[in-house]
C-alpha cells in the first residue's frame, strides 16, 4: 500500500513526551499515528470518549495542591489509620 506524506503542528511538549511514550512501547510517532488513524476507522469516530471538563477549578486547584503536597518532604505521612488518628487527636 502507497504512503503519502502528512505534516502535522503539536505543542513541542507533548511530542517530547509521547515520542518518549512511544518508544518505551516500540512505536515510532508515524506507526502510532497510523495505529490511531486505523481505530479511527475501525470504530467510525474517536477511539476515545470527548468530554468536556469534568472538573471545577476549585476541584482542580484541590487535586493540584494535593500533588504538590506529596511531593513535600516536609509534611508527615502515615503507614496507617491508627497513627494518623493519634496524631489527629493529640
Amino acid at each position: 500500500m502507497a504512503s503519502v506524506p502528512t505534516q502535522i503542528r503539536i505543542d513541542q511538549n507533548v511530542k517530547r513526551d509521547v515520542s518518549a511514550l512511544f518508544e518505551e512501547l516500540g512505536l515510532d510517532m508515524s506507526s502510532a499515528v497510523n495505529l490511531f488513524l486505523r481505530q479511527c476507522l475501525i470504530h467510525q469516530g474517536l477511539p476515545f470518549k470527548v468530554q468536556k471538563r469534568r472538573y471545577n477549578d476549585e476541584v482542580i486547584a484541590a487535586m493540584q495542591e494535593a500533588l504538590e503536597i506529596e511531593k513535600d518532604d516536609s509534611v508527615p505521612s502515615y503507614d496507617n489509620m491508627d497513627n494518623l488518628k493519634k496524631e489527629l487527636l493529640s
